[in-house]
């Protein structure tokens, strides 16, 4: 079934658009979130937290790329869970200790966000400047999480020879970053 089909599904609050949505995008998205997790059960239930991300975004919303959509919400999800079974792992006398801390020191939320989105902006600038196999190679191994070996495979040659291109792209973007005035 095609993407748009499948969103039709979405916004007709047809149930079929989940078990549509794991035919066409399921392998894409536990793979994604094994890259980030290593563990199938929280694999598992990022994927399935994910069609619920799904079905409670659509509608409004009505993606441009379904794929992209899907692995966003996937991303961000398992992302999460790895900081929650880091955060599970530390000594629980720490959270409370920082807890109590956040009653005095300042929120500076205002200002990480501003200084998120300069960043985004200087990356997004960066990644422009591209060609575009180095852009679609940096933002498979760096948003999707796609192994070394993987991409190297795609492109027939050796993992090695993909890890120094994937670092002379870290260095290039180092450089970027530092021209704009961010500290690396």
């Amino acid at each position: 079934m095609e993407d748009n089909e499948i969103i039709r599904l979405y916004h007709e609050r047809d149930e079929n658009a989940i078990a549509q949505t794991d035919l066409a995008h399921g392998a894409f998205c536990r793979r994604l979130a094994f890259h980030l997790l290593s563990n199938r059960e929280d694999v598992e239930e990022c994927v399935n937290d994910t069609w619920m991300a799904a079905w409670t975004r659509m509608p409004p919303d009505w993606p441009m790329s379904l794929r992209a959509f899907l692995g966003r919400i996937t991303r961000n999800l398992s992302i999460s869970r790895f900081r929650k079974n880091k955060a599970i792992k530390r000594h629980a006398g720490i959270e409370v200790m920082l807890s109590e801390l956040e009653e005095c020191v300042p929120d500076s939320a205002v200002e990480l966000q501003i200084e998120q989105k300069l960043l985004s902006e200087i990356i997004s600038r960066w990644l422009d400047s591209l060609n575009g196999e180095d852009r679609a190679l940096f933002i498979r191994r760096y948003w999707y999480a796609d192994t070394v070996r993987e991409l190297a495979g795609e492109c027939g040659v050796t993992a090695n020879q993909m890890a120094k291109r994937m670092q002379r792209l870290r260095e290039s973007l180092r450089q970027a970053l530092q021209k704009e005035g961010v500290e690396v």
